[in-house]
């Protein structure tokens, strides 16, 4: 199976790769989104370390039960060869109604065939009130019209 854009990335490519996982992440869809990884993917989020797509779809099932109204934001930091390296930002309101954006980076690894082999991202919570939110789509992808983090200020 191959997803392009396939490695190496030009900024073009990056930037496409980019925002197939944001579009993907938006879904929600824990299945479709564990196939842009290799099967045996190696991921660290927060401080769950973890590899391979059952536990991808494992790990990403609980996520979007516990954070409800999710909607994404990725922008590519940088690129070079098979590795791409992404800030994001994310809002959600847990099961009390409190609202959270979370802020991260992520570190990206591609095999030849453009599935991700590697996966690291650090991320932080900050509670936010409703009237704080940015993020204001409806769930699913962001509209093309949508401001990214930077026209944001984030």
């Amino acid at each position: 199976m191959t997803r392009p854009p396939l490695p190496p990335f030009d900024e073009t490519a990056a930037v496409t790769k980019v925002r197939m996982a944001e579009d993907g992440w938006n879904s929600r869809d824990p299945e479709k989104v564990s196939l842009a990884y290799t099967p045996d993917c190696q991921w660290r989020n927060r401080a769950e370390i973890f590899q391979g797509r059952d536990r991808i779809v494992d790990f990403l099932t609980r996520k979007w039960a516990r954070e409800l109204d999710y909607r994404l934001i990725k922008e590519l930091w940088a690129s070079h060869g098979n590795r791409i390296a992404v800030r994001f930002a994310y809002e959600y309101r847990d099961d009390s109604g409190a609202w959270f954006r979370a802020y991260g980076n992520e570190n990206w690894e591609f095999a030849e065939h453009g599935l991700m082999r590697q996966r690291i991202a650090s991320i932080n919570d900050l509670p936010i009130s409703e009237d704080q939110r940015l993020f204001h789509w409806p769930l699913g992808r962001r509209p093309d019209d949508h401001p990214g983090l930077s026209a944001l200020g984030l």
